[in-house]
């Protein structure tokens, strides 16, 4: 242990220095500075720089009658990789956390099957991979699972998957006879691969959190969204949130009470997947601003009918808001022909080619959310204030 009585300062604060490998965390506000070394630490000269960046940030709060006492711990680096299916969101989560993407080639052989290799060394380190559930689903999870195992074999502390969009997560449930629970077997997939710990966003059912022996953060969109609600419809006081189907009522009154406004609910038959026979709404949007909310559109034949039921019951504006936008098959041009004022979605999936494609379509940046998840989870910290803020 390495004790050194620097200097006086005053003020709370906490600092993360990765190129030192230590975390600076504040205990007291009346004793000397004392800079505490767990484990290897590196030389004394690694101990000084900590401290010089310490000192330059403090230094504008400098009172020389107080002062602080400091600990600073040997923490394991935080390695992010990214999957091939979504590497823009990759780079944007490290960018935000200020390391470098980790290094992983991806490649296929002649007879499609994926190699994956590690570029750096990843021993006792906390490794995150970023893939999400878009594009080649099958190819891009077995991508995913090939890079656990290759981490889980190399000596990594810990896995983390960050799966923003979760694959197969609408079969869920056993809904007919001989009907497979997809969601369950991706789930032990995860597991046995090697995966610790599970951060998605907005899982079609929650209940999927129970598939998993593992711990899983299932974070809301639902701050993001409120937050893109507010400073983009104008007329949102005089809007009226709307569920496509009885699945996301418990979504829509969330966010209905959250601004303070009504809610409606449409009820909808189908003949067969990704087929809609008949719809009732149930509310009314006469005069108002409809806001469509749902956690997933695919060939976007519900939101279409929805938005057309709307505007037939008299609602001035429809808008959609959707946590995944998968847009598959007919998804687009059924877009561009809706009566939708803007079509909103996140980047969990990549959303640039969508978006020059039709004008209608926006997207609301979760990277953050998701950055801010991942550097809680390495420093042990509570990610629950990610599900009522949008962190800046």
């Amino acid at each position: 242990m390495v004790k050194e009585d620097v200097s006086t300062c005053s003020g709370l604060m906490m600092v993360s220095e990765m190129e030192t490998k230590c975390h600076v965390v504040d205990i007291s506000e009346s004793l000397n500075y004392t800079f505490h070394c767990e484990s290897d630490v590196g030389s004394i000269e690694d101990i000084g720089s900590a401290v010089v960046v310490l000192m330059n940030v403090l230094r504008k709060r400098t009172e020389p009658s107080n002062s602080v006492t400091f600990i600073i711990r040997r923490m394991p680096n935080v390695k992010v990789f990214g999957g091939s299916s979504h590497p823009d969101l990759a780079y944007k989560i490290v960018d935000r956390l200020g390391i470098e993407i980790g290094k992983v080639v991806t490649k296929k052989f002649s007879n499609l099957e994926t190699c994956v290799e590690i570029g750096e060394s990843v021993r006792g380190e906390d490794v995150y991979i970023v893939q999400s559930g878009s594009g080649e689903i099958n190819d891009n999870l077995m991508e995913l699972l090939i890079m656990i195992n290759a981490c889980k074999i190399a000596s990594a502390s810990r896995i983390t998957a960050v799966i923003p969009c979760f694959p197969y997560a609408r079969q869920d449930k056993k809904d007919k006879s001989r009907a497979p629970i997809s969601a369950k077997l991706v789930a032990n997939m995860l597991s046995v691969a090697g995966a610790d710990h599970i951060i998605t966003m907005d899982l079609h059912a929650s209940q999927i959190q129970g598939f998993f022996d593992i711990p899983v953060d299932n974070l809301c969109a639902e701050p993001a969204v409120l937050k893109w609600i507010k400073e983009n419809i104008p007329e949102w006081r005089n809007s009226i949130i709307v569920s496509p189907d009885a699945g996301g009522a418990k979504r829509v009154t969330s966010i209905a009470d959250s601004l303070n406004i009504e809610f409606a609910l449409i009820h909808k038959e189908r003949k067969k997947a990704n087929e809609v026979a008949a719809m009732v709404l149930v509310g009314d949007v006469k005069d108002k601003v409809a806001i469509l909310v749902d956690d997933m559109a695919d060939t976007c034949g519900t939101i279409c009918h929805a938005a057309e039921k709307l505007t037939e019951a008299g609602a001035v504006k429809v808008y959609a808001i959707l946590t995944h936008g998968v847009f598959s098959g007919p998804a687009l041009s059924r877009i561009i022909n809706a009566c939708f004022e803007a079509v909103v979605v996140t980047n969990t999936i990549p959303q640039d080619r969508h978006m020059k494609e039709s004008e209608k379509i926006k997207c609301i940046d979760i990277s953050m959310m998701f950055a801010e998840a991942v550097r809680r989870t390495h420093n042990g910290e509570s990610v629950s204030y990610l599900f009522s803020n949008v962190p800046y």
